[in-house]
């Protein structure tokens, strides 16, 4: 079952390619923001978004996002999504 992982964005990295920092849990991964993009990007910092596969899909709101966190926690689903984001970002280093 593939699920959308809550996180934050908390920078535009790529105004042109529409790409930004996403942090969820501590970890940082760089997704594409083209499904929650309006005409101003920098708007999207601070926001929280559902990440797939590498893209924000849609935005949520902090209640929704812990909710979220909560319920993937409960499935196991959380834990395995961060330890490969965790892997994929030291594995950039």
């Amino acid at each position: 079952m593939c699920l959308g992982i809550p996180a934050r964005i908390i920078a535009i990295t790529h105004p042109d390619r529409l790409m930004a920092m996403a942090e969820v849990s501590g970890v940082r991964r760089e997704v594409n923001v083209a499904c929650v993009a309006g005409n101003d990007l920098d708007s999207l910092v601070g926001q929280w978004v559902l990440i797939h596969v590498g893209f924000a899909m849609s935005l949520i709101d902090e209640d929704e996002a812990a909710a979220t966190m909560e319920a993937l926690r409960d499935l196991g689903e959380a834990q395995e999504a961060l330890d490969q984001m965790r892997a994929a970002e030291e594995a950039m280093l």
